[in-house]
């Protein structure tokens, strides 16, 4: 099984890394957005995880990593889908409607 980020959750990952330099420093950054990326990449061996929110979108589950950050990720019959990371927080109902890619 394939793990897939969409654009969305690209440009989510890339505007936590640059809140985290801006507040802390680069290299914590990189450690953290790659320990949240290395999480995600690993949903193949295990994708059913997490709490389903269909209520949010159809198939959606949602996980929390490290406490601060919730991966929002559907499961297709070849690949995970990484739909959005939400950092702090975020309004996800908000956010990840509607799904675009």
């Amino acid at each position: 099984m394939q793990v897939v980020f969409t654009r969305r959750a690209v440009g989510q990952l890339a505007r936590l890394h640059r809140y985290i330099a801006d507040r802390a420093s680069e290299a914590v950054a990189d450690g953290y957005v790659g320990r949240l990326v290395a999480y995600c990449e690993r949903f193949d061996m295990f994708p059913e995880r997490g709490m389903k929110r269909d209520d949010i979108l159809s198939g959606l589950r949602l996980v929390g990593f490290e406490r601060r950050a919730t991966v929002a990720f559907t499961v297709e019959a070849e690949r995970v889908v990484i739909e959005g990371v939400f950092y702090g927080g975020q309004d996800l109902r908000r956010r990840i409607a509607p799904r675009r890619r």
